[in-house]
């Protein structure tokens, strides 16, 4: 009977890498792969797309709970009830839940510090400088800058694929502080003129707060307003009777430049977005 080895005898393999093939499969995570279903059907809009997807795509639920919903009779296509599982749509298609448009795309915001000598709205054709080259690399979807601001002017422009917010803003205006520095000083009546309001051809402007930057020569005013009147900063100092040399937007509701330096981007925090839906 051959003779057992002892374990101090024994000889093991050599523990080593396992082998593993040349090509590694690449992981993405399932709202990766949801997004590239996504994307696919931005590029092939009459490829169809399961509703329950849509649905989750959406942010409303999981896929699983979205088939619950549609065989309860929640979710309409076009106006009709659908109740069909594996029942596809487009992206173009009216799909509600419970009554509320739904959009599988998704929404992105991004905050660019604008340097000057760049347009909001500019001709590719004239081979203007526009802020979409800024943005270019922002994201993969269009995006367009909320509101306006002069080609001279600086600061802080609002990019987004969100139709309802960009609407709302601008109809409803929104909290917007600019560093303004003066070719000529601010005198001090003409402060408490602007203090007091001013009536220009859009209607009567009065502004938050106004007064002299602090540590700065009184060319540097600083403003709060919310008007949504196109160039109304331009048309108050032309009134009366000053030239503006530079305008910076520092403040857009409760974002500012902080560690965004000139001509750069980013995106807005979860609950950036929110505490501009709340505005």
């Amino acid at each position: 009977m051959a003779k057992k080895p002892s374990h101090k005898n024994a000889k093991f393999p050599k523990k080593g890498k396992k082998k593993t093939s040349a090509k590694k499969k690449k992981k993405f995570s399932s709202k990766q792969l949801q997004q590239s279903s996504v994307d696919k059907q931005l590029k092939n809009p009459e490829a169809g797309m399961r509703l329950n997807k849509y649905i989750s795509n959406s942010g409303v639920c999981s896929r699983r709970d979205a088939d619950i919903y549609i065989a309860s009779g929640n979710v309409t296509v076009n106006g009709e009830v659908i109740t069909q599982m594996g029942y596809k749509v487009k992206l173009d298609d009216d799909v509600r839940f419970d009554g509320r448009r739904l959009n599988p795309v998704k929404k992105e915001y991004v905050l660019l510090n604008k340097p000057s000598g760049f347009y909001v709205t500019g001709s590719v054709e004239k081979h203007n400088k526009t802020v979409m080259d800024l943005v270019a690399n922002a994201s993969r979807r269009k995006i367009v800058p909320v509101g306006k601001l002069e080609t001279s002017s600086k600061g802080l422009l609002l990019f987004t694929n969100d139709g309802t917010l960009e609407k709302k803003l601008a109809r409803k205006g929104i909290r917007q502080i600019f560093h303004i520095e003066l070719k000529k000083p601010l005198q001090l009546e003409d402060l408490k003129t602007l203090r007091e309001g001013i009536g220009i051809q859009e209607g009567f402007i009065k502004p938050i707060e106004i007064d002299y930057v602090k540590n700065k020569s009184k060319h540097h005013i600083g403003i709060e307003l919310t008007s949504v009147i196109p160039q109304v900063i331009q048309k108050v100092f032309t009134k009366m009777g000053y030239e503006i040399l530079n305008l910076d937007r520092v403040v857009y509701g409760e974002l500012t430049k902080r560690n965004l330096p000139r001509g750069h981007f980013r995106h807005l925090t979860k609950q950036e977005v929110i505490n501009l839906g709340m505005m």
